[in-house]
């Protein structure tokens, strides 16, 4: 079983930037593909980036691409995403989670675990 803890979220202006982190707990970490998803009000839950078990493949929402950074640290069980030029419509909030497969996928359900949550509020 896999505990994943968010953190790093809170509010900025529109350009800003923010890392998330996402600490895992209870197994081998670098087993895993984690991934980031987000959910704004109203909306149903959108992938944002993915990085695999090396970390040497990642994935991006056509949305976030060029401005996002995924990336993994597997010493310490933690994955980080880095969002630059944040924008108003990136408000949400943002999920971390982990499936134990080589395969990347940008599909909610396919992932075994999540965290909950931390919230990104970006003002204009």
């Amino acid at each position: 079983q896999v505990h994943l803890v968010e953190s790093g979220g809170g509010l900025v202006q529109a350009g800003g930037s923010l890392r998330l982190s996402c600490a895992a707990s209870g197994g081998t970490f670098s087993t895993y593909g984690p991934g980031w998803f987000r959910q704004a009000p109203g909306k149903e839950r959108e992938f944002v980036a993915a990085i695999s078990r090396s970390g040497s493949v990642t994935r991006y929402a056509d949305s976030v691409k060029g401005r996002f950074t995924i990336s993994r640290d597997n010493a310490k069980g933690t994955v980080y995403l880095q969002m630059n030029s944040l924008k108003p419509e990136d408000t949400a909030v943002y999920y971390c989670a982990a499936r134990s497969s080589v395969v990347l996928t940008t599909t909610p359900h396919q992932y075994d675990y999540w965290g909950q949550g931390t919230q990104v509020t970006v003002s204009s």
